[in-house]
Order: structure tokens, then C-alpha cells, then sequence
């Protein structure tokens, strides 16, 4: 490991990535390799997951293209110099902020997303002109040995490199000095990475979870909000970082919701041979999964089908925050319902818990929609959708408290892997007197008149 990055350093030191047009002709050449290889791409997550050709293409594949055309296309202007003002005492000069690149990055991917997840910080990296260790999560074990193959074999290994492996090789990697490290997985793994980081004072960028509440208030739409919400929470069959985890709404709306949430799931045919459903990641998330079903509170679904590792869609009600199901981050295809008395009550017991990466509100009424993007604090969410605002990079993306910090997308993502140099260049034609020896009552009374005091 150590080989790898001395490597790398070697590369950065030589200033070839400080160049636009190096880095916009390895954004390039990066999306041609995954277009030319789209079929080998998806037949490696089909076989990790069940993936469809469809939901591989806009959940993970349209992101990235949309990334690296972004940056191609902006990249001369978020790398270019910003003038700022100058203040009186520094006259005459002028001040301006260079964004430089941190140097060697270490990306350590999640499996939910393999490819996006893997790619997106890896093409924020590069084009803010670091050099690029990515380790891939080993559990979908296909699209990691895919990337880890066309990245090696296409790219300068001093620039961009994959290291495949499991928890010893991500160890041997954290024992390394980076100059940035960007984590996507969850807060315990977070926390590991955040110690590491801090042996070498290297910054670093957490993309974490939690327990992202979907609240409804009285008059929402509920028809169309439900059909925005079964999407989001089934979409990667619950495996998203920021699927709405459990639903708050009053008791007045909880039949209704229901009826509607179980027809949205029957119209949506949920199944990985209709392409919209994949398969849990492995035989230890099925056993979790299935500890946070109470079958007494299944409303609808439930089915689990162990060898295919598929949980269909399941409803949940009369949950309390008690239960097993509201103790940790689902992740998975399960949507508790918990009913509200009064609005002050669920915002109270949002709060109670850890920050959570997203929250969705389905309101139409402006006063309640305000207070509750006020009172509550959350890393980002949406207003009557869920989970599209990863789809705008104006939107920087990131978590606060538990769930993460830092932020990425678009220029969010190139200011994560880039320092923001200030620079003071004063003239020579001029000096003032009074901030040099001999000091004196009338040099201070000067000092102090141009502060105005």
C-alpha cells in the first residue's frame, strides 16, 4: 500500500494534474471506458444484484456521465483565481484565492450503489487535480473486480489506481498518510475512518446515514405524495443511503396513506425480473432485515425468500419509536407508519435522535412546511419528493452530527478535494510608516482614527 501511494506522490509532485486540460482529458477518457464496456458494467451488477440495464443506467451510470460532463464543461471556472477585496491597511495591493488540489486521495466506496457511489467522488477528485486511490466495497464482488480491471489496465497507475479487498486491505490502507480521504458506508465504519485520519491530521469527508423521516402534514397531497414516496423508499429495493426510513403522520391520515401505499406497490409489480427490484447484498443483511419485522405489525408484504435473497415490499404499522425496526437505519424494504397527535409531538421525537442524513416533507401549507425546515436539522432532503435532490449537483450533497460531513456534487465535490490558497501581492511603489519601530502615541492615534474609533 505504502508502494501504491509513494507512487502516487511521486506523480502529483510532478504538476501534471495541475494542468485543466490533463484533467478534463482524464474525465474524457474515463467516460468513454465505461461506455464502451456498458455491457461487461452491467452484466457485473446484474449478477452482484439483479440489477436491470435500466436502473443501472439512471441510478448509477446517468449520475456519473452527468458529473463529468459538468466538470469538463466548469471546470476553468471553479479552478480560476477570485479576486477579492483588499482592505485599506494592505495598500496598495490586490488579493486574490487559488483553489489547488490537496494531492493523494483515498476514495473507499459502498456497495448499495457500487459504480456511483465509487465514481462520483472519484471524478470530484480528479478534476480538482488529485491523484486517486479508490477501494471499491468487496461485497458486490463483480463490479468491484470490473472497475479494479478497467481502471488499472487504462490508467497511469501513479494517477488513478483500484485496490481491491476487504477489511485487512482498507486497514493497510488507513494506516497510510493521504492528503484526503472521502468514506461512503456507515457511521460505525465512519468513525474507524475519522481515527485513522486523525493519526496524520489528513482531512476527510464522511458520507454517512440515519434514520431519514418522511413527514406528512394535514392537506398534503396525499395520492401523488405516496407515489413519490413508495418510489424513493423501494427504489434499490431500500438499499439508499437516503430512502425515507420510517413515515410520520397523523392518526386522521394513516388509513388512507395505507391503501394508497399497498396499491402503489401492487401497481408497481416490484420484482427483479420486471427490472425494478434487486436482490438484498448478502445472507447477513437478510437475517438483520428480518429481526426488524415484527409480523404481528405487518400491514402488507413480509415475504422473504431467503435463498433469492429478496424481501418484497413491507408496510408496517402501529410502530413505535420503541421498536426493534426504529432502533437503527433500516436500509432495506421495510416502511414503518407511526401516527402523530400533534406536529410539535414527531418534531420532538425527531429531535430526540441522531441526526439523519435526508428528510422529506409532504405539506401544502406553507406555515407548517417553514417550521419544520427550520426546527429540524438534517443534511438535505425535499419539499412533496423524496430522495431527487441527489439528482440536482447545484444541491451540495452531504450529512451533519452522525450522519456524515462534508459535502459533494458539482462544485461542492471540487471544493471538497481542493484548498482555497489566499494570496496578498502588494505593490513596491509605497509604504506606510505606521506599522513600523519606533511606535509612538501619534502613530496609535492614527491606527486608531483609520479603524474609526
Amino acid at each position: 500500500m505504502k508502494a501504491f501511494i509513494d507512487q502516487q506522490r511521486v506523480f502529483f509532485n510532478s504538476n501534471q494534474t495541475k494542468d485543466l486540460d490533463f484533467r478534463i482529458d482524464q474525465l474524457q477518457k474515463l467516460k468513454s471506458l465505461l461506455l464502451s464496456n456498458q455491457n461487461r458494467l452491467n452484466e457485473a451488477i446484474y449478477a452482484d444484484f439483479g440489477k436491470s440495464p435500466f436502473e443501472t443506467f439512471t441510478n448509477e451510470f446517468g449520475l456519473v456521465f452527468l458529473d463529468i460532463d459538468e466538470a469538463c464543461r466548469k471546470l476553468k471556472k471553479w479552478a480560476k483565481r477570485k479576486r477579492v477585496r483588499t482592505n485599506w491597511v494592505n495598500f496598495p495591493a490586490k488579493s486574490y484565492i487559488i483553489p489547488e488540489p490537496l494531492g493523494v486521495s483515498l476514495i473507499i466506496g459502498a456497495w448499495n450503489y457500487p459504480y456511483q457511489l465509487s465514481l462520483a467522488p472519484a471524478i470530484a477528485a480528479i478534476a480538482a487535480g488529485n491523484t486517486v486511490i479508490l477501494k471499491p466495497s468487496e461485497l458486490p464482488s463483480n463490479t468491484s473486480k470490473i472497475l479494479a480491471e478497467l481502471i488499472n489496465n487504462s490508467f497511469d497507475p501513479g494517477f488513478f489506481r483500484v485496490v481491491e479487498g476487504g477489511v485487512d486491505e482498507t486497514s493497510a490502507l488507513l494506516e497510510q498518510r493521504f492528503d484526503k480521504i472521502f468514506f461512503t458506508g456507515s457511521t460505525n465504519v465512519g468513525r474507524i475512518v475519522y481515527q485513522a485520519a486523525a493519526k496524520h491530521l489528513t482531512p476527510v469527508t464522511l458520507e454517512l446515514g440515519g434514520k431519514s423521516p418522511a413527514i406528512f402534514t394535514e392537506g398534503a397531497n396525499l395520492k401523488m405524495s405516496v407515489k413519490r414516496l413508495i418510489w424513493a423508499k423501494f427504489l434499490n429495493s431500500g438499499q439508499t443511503c437516503i430512502a425515507p426510513d420510517y413515515v410520520l403522520l397523523p392518526k386522521s391520515m394513516k388509513d388512507a396513506f395505507l391503501k394508497l401505499a399497498k396499491a402503489e406497490i401492487e401497481q408497481a409489480s416490484y420484482a427483479v425480473e420486471n427490472g425494478n427490484y434487486i436482490r438484498i447484498i448478502n445472507d447477513r443483511n437478510i437475517e438483520r432485515l428480518k429481526k426488524l419485522i415484527d409480523k404481528e405489525k405487518i400491514y402488507f408484504g413480509g415475504e422473504i425468500l431467503e435463498q433469492e435473497r429478496i424481501i418484497q415490499p413491507t408496510l408496517m404499522h402501529h410502530v413505535t419509536f420503541d421498536d426493534a425496526v426504529m432502533q437503527e437505519e433500516i436500509f432495506g424494504p421495510i416502511l414503518p407508519v407511526i401516527t402523530y397527535e400533534s406536529l410539535e409531538g414527531a418534531i420532538s421525537e425527531v429531535k430526540k435522535r441522531e441526526k439523519p442524513l435526508s428528510c422529506y416533507v409532504f405539506t401544502n401549507d406553507t406555515f407548517l412546511k417553514n417550521k419544520l425546515l427550520n426546527e429540524l436539522s438534517f443534511g438535505g432532503g425535499a419539499v412533496n419528493e423524496a430522495i431527487m435532490h441527489i439528482s440536482n449537483s447545484r444541491l451540495p450533497f452531504g450529512g451533519v452530527g452522525q450522519s456524515g460531513m462534508g459535502s459533494y456534487h458539482g462544485e461542492a465535490g471540487f471544493k471538497t478535494f481542493s484548498h482555497y490558497k489566499s494570496i496578498l501581492e502588494k505593490a513596491t511603489w509605497f509604504e506606510t510608516k505606521l506599522k513600523y519601530p519606533p511606535y509612538s502615541e501619534g502613530k496609535l492615534k492614527w491606527i486608531k482614527r483609520l479603524m474609526g474609533l
